[in-house]
């Protein structure tokens, strides 16, 4: 009888676990109405959906909204995004126009605060490249073995094992630091994609690819160079790649696993576990892994629509998401609208101008149209059917999904090459955090449960 539930442990859910869920629930839920009553942020929001302040941050800035200088009232305007007060459009505008690959550059601007010169990004470059390589073995006695079907966990596993390999591991001085955090950006992407093929292997069956990384690659070249059996990719597809790395870089200190650095470096952890805590936040279907709904919920529209030039075909089927009635019932539409921003996300503003040339590419202009087709008709049918207190706009989930799809990038990447991006805004504010070291982050909770007496066990 042990050994049968010693075997089941892992994966089976028995009637004892679940009537002990059960007390879990009946005794752990809180009435709602008591979050009002105590004046509590859910979600550190308050009710008109703004962020609770908690921290400063020079890293990056998001502006949604402009003040009317009569009355002082917010109004939506269109979204803005700046790194080191640098505007994101004038980023990719000056990197595009000069046909360079513009992650490494946002990168060094991010952890250092200033846009570096010709000769210290070339510097960066080169020390990036002798970064990237991961210690003797490590790929047969640590990724090929018990390779996971979740990339984003074996992602995870590889960073804490780093520890193992690193003989400073626990100094948080700020070289050390910086060390450590530039490091990891330059692995990740070999932890994701040899991650990736291994599970492929192991799980699959399927071909087993291991390509050594180039120096004189970009992070998104490489990328691409590793996960193809041939390593075969076009210029528009690896700066389309590189574009999305740019995008997803940093966005605020807000951000679930941004946050969570934060809350986590603040207790005088190493980077390796600060940086293990943002992945499993990352992780979350409600942070990281959105892209991936975006594109499942496209494939069951697909589906359903015969037509993807008929606009009354795709409102009735946007209709039927957001009254829980197609695809997961959620109510929900993926890829719209968003936390901060009101009328635009300046993220997917930018992508969109770089999609059709990538969907020209592929022969995939008809599937554009049915994405634009659905930006516009869904913010139209929010509008109508939710209470929108800012408005609502297309996110960059929206299209990041369809450009990783068009690159065939596999699912199971999708959140991880938001991770491999986001380590550089994450690397950023470790720093800020160490450096400005304060108190340990340590939010209060009220407790409202009802005080009782010990009862003696033989009288329960």
């Amino acid at each position: 009888m042990y050994s049968e539930r010693l075997d089941d442990k892992y994966s089976t859910i028995t009637a004892e676990i679940q009537e002990l869920a059960d007390e879990c629930v009946k005794n752990s839920t809180i009435d709602t109405s008591l979050y009002k009553k105590y004046e509590v942020n859910r979600g550190l929001r308050d009710l008109n959906g703004n962020g609770v302040l908690t921290g400063l941050t020079e890293i990056s800035g998001i502006y949604a909204f402009d003040i009317d200088p009569e009355t002082g009232e917010k109004m939506p305007a269109a979204g803005r995004l700046y790194y080191r007060g640098v505007n994101i459009n004038d980023i990719v505008k000056g990197f595009v126009k000069e046909k360079r690959f513009g992650f490494e550059e946002v990168t060094y601007l991010l952890i250092f605060g200033k846009l570096p010169t010709k000769e210290q990004l070339s510097s960066f470059n080169e020390l990036l490249a002798e970064y990237r390589t991961l210690p003797p073995s490590f790929v047969r006695d640590i990724i090929m073995k018990a390779p996971s079907m979740d990339m984003m966990n074996s992602l995870a596993r590889g960073v804490l094992t780093l520890h193992s390999y690193d003989n400073r591991p626990n100094d948080t001085s700020i070289p050390n630091v910086l060390r450590q955090c530039l490091l990891l950006t330059a692995v990740f992407p070999l932890l994701a994609v040899y991650g990736y093929q291994a599970s492929r292997h192991y799980h699959y069956r399927d071909s087993l690819y291991i390509h050594i990384p180039k120096p004189e690659l970009s992070t998104a070249e490489n990328i691409l160079h590793m996960l193809r059996p041939d390593s075969h990719y076009t210029e528009l597809e690896a700066r389309l790649l590189d574009l999305a790395l740019v995008l997803h870089a940093e966005h605020g200190g807000g951000n679930n696993s941004t946050f969570t650095t934060h809350v986590v470096s603040s207790s005088g952890t190493d980077t390796y576990s600060a940086i293990a805590a943002a992945l499993g936040s990352l992780k979350g279907p409600k942070h990281g892994g959105a892209n991936i709904k975006v594109v499942q919920m496209f494939d069951d529209m697909k589906a359903c629509i015969t037509d993807w030039n008929d606009e009354e075909q795709i409102r009735t089927y946007l209709k039927k998401l957001l009254h829980g009635e197609a695809f997961d019932k959620s109510g929900l539409i993926y890829g719209m609208g968003h936390a901060v921003y009101s009328l635009s996300d300046p993220r997917a503003e930018i992508f969109k101008k770089f999609v059709e040339n990538l969907a020209k590419e592929k022969n995939r202009e008809a599937e554009y149209k049915l994405y634009a087709s659905v930006e516009r008709i869904a913010a139209e049918i929010i509008a109508e059917e939710r209470k929108i207190y800012k408005g609502v706009s297309a996110n960059i989930d929206f299209y990041s999904g369809f450009v990783y799809s068009m690159l065939d990038l596999p699912l199971e990447l999708y959140t991880p090459i938001f991770a491999i991006a986001r380590m550089a805004g994450w690397s950023a504010h470790r720093i800020e955090e160490l450096i400005n070291a304060g108190k340990i982050i340590r939010p209060a909770y009220k407790d409202v449960a009802d005080l009782c007496d010990y009862v003696p066990i033989a009288e329960r």
